[in-house]
């Protein structure tokens, strides 16, 4: 065995390496897909303003009344009707449940008078109408 210089000379590689540009699409890829449920806030809606306390709604259900005076538990479309059975099997497990209702500020006021009703119906006295802060 020689130990000496080669007898090829070396030849710069002209291609460029993609392994680490496919390492850093993934890695955005998946940043994305995590990051986009938490910035998407469910049934678009301009809510009224008002100056009050923030609202732990961790363990809440939330109720949701869009322009059109559509109903949304937890972001899914319900009627009436399911909304009453809904809240009176939750009225009868947990009549201390956290109810949050948010309503468009553009709706008419009967609509949320009648969500407000049911929840009473079913025995559920801990709820708020959630708004949106004022700014100074």
């Amino acid at each position: 065995m020689s130990f000496g210089t080669p007898k090829t000379t070396l030849r710069p590689v002209s291609e460029i390496n993609m392994t680490p540009l496919m390492d850093l699409t993934f890695i955005l890829l998946i940043t994305f897909i995590i990051t986009f449920p938490l910035i998407e806030q469910g049934i678009p809606m301009t809510l009224p303003t008002a100056d009050a306390e923030a609202l732990d709604d961790d363990q809440a259900r939330i109720i949701s009344i869009d322009e059109d005076g559509s109903l949304y538990l937890d972001d899914n479309l319900v009627t009436m009707d399911e909304l009453t059975r809904d809240m009176g099997a939750l009225g009868a497990v947990d009549p201390q449940a956290v109810v949050l209702v948010r309503a468009d500020e553009r709706i008419a006021y009967g609509r949320v008078v009648e969500v407000l009703k049911v929840l009473t119906d079913a025995q559920l006295t801990r709820m708020a109408l959630v708004t949106q802060p004022e700014q100074p």
